[in-house]
């Protein structure tokens, strides 16, 4: 449990190391635009089993109460789904797949597959040094059995060659992609903070979830305007 986070963004490099391999099939098979698409934005979820998305749904519905900050909390516990989390995921979905559709250069899809790696290990930075918002529950856990400085530097070394591989790849497309996932980054904090006093396991999922957006809306644009 003291070191577990350390290794949370290699779930994230199965993933993006899944995708790449997609991309190169689905180019050598000369899939059409649909079927890449779909399979390929279908990856994440069949591996992690939406865990994720779990949390971006019970996050939409806290925030989109505009309840107290108690109430959101007790919404973020609630195991059933409301009416803003279904209809937020139908966006989210819609513009993943129309994003992810755009792209083809291999250095941009190199740098986005890097980038289930670095939202990860950004995640999990996260976990260790936000402030949680409940005193229970499994993020509470896992910050509170961590041992911090460790996992740590271990994250932050894990984020920094993430961020220098995806620069690598893909030049100042890289920059900007990486920009975009430490803009959510900076976004999920004050988010939280305001809205929840803190992170919780579920808004730990919405950040993963929503970064990755971040990260394949990015990419989409630069290759649009290439």
């Amino acid at each position: 449990m003291k070191d577990m986070l350390c290794f949370f963004p290699w779930v994230g490099g199965v993933l993006g190391g899944t995708l790449y391999l997609w991309f190169w099939l689905s180019d050598w098979l000369e899939l059409g635009t649909m079927c890449h698409t779909l399979i390929g934005a279908a990856i994440p979820l069949l591996i992690t089993g939406g865990f994720h998305v779990d949390g971006f749904m019970d996050t939409m519905d806290a925030l989109h109460s505009y309840q107290p900050i108690e109430r959101k909390l007790e919404i973020l516990k609630d195991p059933h789904i409301g009416a803003f989390s279904v209809i937020m995921l139908a966006v989210y979905g819609m513009v993943f797949l129309g994003a992810f559709s755009e792209l083809r250069s291999m250095d941009l899809v190199t740098a986005v597959c890097a980038g289930f790696f670095l939202s990860r290990a950004l995640s999990g930075i996260g976990v260790v040094s936000f402030k949680s918002a409940k005193h229970d529950g499994l993020l509470f856990m896992f910050a509170n059995s961590a041992h911090k400085t460790s996992v740590l530097v271990t994250l932050y070394f894990q984020c920094a060659l993430a961020i220098l591989f995806m620069i690598k790849q893909a030049g100042a497309a890289g920059v900007w992609i990486v920009t975009a996932a430490l803009g959510v980054f900076g976004y999920y904090y004050i988010k939280c903070k305001k809205e929840l006093g803190g992170i919780t396991g579920d808004t730990a999922g919405y950040f993963v979830t929503v970064c990755e957006l971040g990260i394949v809306v990015a990419a989409a644009v630069i290759e649009v305007l290439r």
